[in-house]
């Protein structure tokens, strides 16, 4: 028996002994205009096995800063166009149909490829309650709070910003 729910809500806990089914045209949207945030699949509806959002990255589009996750592995599917992704200290360009899979404790970023519109598949594993911090970015995007707070959650999203020149360099 599948659980179908019209959106992910705070408080649903199906366990992960039932199939978790998201309608698209369901799912809450967040992010800026040049990078939309479709929220899937959070920890919570998924027993704790894995975070799931698409992105949607305008042309030559930042998706995410240089970071790491301590707990869990983050894979990217790209649906379509081509991104650029940092993994380590390598600089890796994905077009539709690959997989890039960094492992924990791994510097890692994202944005569309240069010259490129990017589509992305976003999957965070064990699962990590992250629906919040994406909100989070939106408020930032939109000025509503200011980017310091992010240094305040890091440990809670299991998100620790770093330096990259790698990155740095591959961007400018």
């Amino acid at each position: 028996m599948s659980i179908i729910h019209p959106g992910i809500h705070p408080g649903i806990h199906p366990g992960f002994d039932r199939s978790v089914v998201v309608r698209g045209a369901d799912a809450e949207v967040v992010g800026a205009p040049t990078a939309r945030i479709q929220l899937l699949a959070d920890s919570s509806a998924t027993g704790g096995a894995l975070s799931t959002v698409r992105v949607t990255l305008a042309k030559d589009a930042d998706g995410a800063r240089p970071h790491r996750h301590d707990a869990s592995a983050e894979m990217f599917y790209v649906l379509d166009g081509a991104v650029q992704v940092l993994s380590g200290s390598d600089i890796v360009t994905a077009e539709r149909g690959d997989v890039i899979v960094v492992p924990p404790r791994i510097a890692h970023a994202f944005a569309a490829a240069r010259g490129k519109t990017a589509e992305l598949l976003v999957v965070i594993t064990p699962g990590v309650e992250r629906f919040d911090y994406f909100r989070k970015l939106t408020r930032i995007a939109h000025g509503e709070e200011p980017p310091e707070t992010l240094r305040d959650v890091q440990e809670l999203y299991d998100t620790y910003f770093l330096s990259s020149p790698e990155w740095e360099s591959a961007r400018r």
